[in-house]
């Protein structure tokens, strides 16, 4: 990863972060392992199927390009 890419993706990552601290409950979040579950949880549900989607589409752009006749 180029550092112009780490910089985006670190730009990305606060945006991403500012939203889900946002949506998140914050009764639940009274230590550090229980912010840990909640952020677990809002990867697995909100970023995590996201980012399989984006991959799953680049793989079949990827078979599809190679296999072409």
């Amino acid at each position: 990863m180029t550092p112009e890419e780490k910089q985006e993706l670190d730009q990305h990552i606060q945006g991403i972060a500012k939203i889900l601290y946002g949506d998140a409950d914050k009764s639940r979040m009274t230590n550090l392992g229980e912010i840990e579950k909640v952020i677990r949880e809002q990867l697995q549900e909100h970023v995590s199927p996201q980012i399989g989607v984006f991959l799953l589409a680049a793989l079949q752009k990827q078979l599809k390009d190679t296999t072409a006749p």
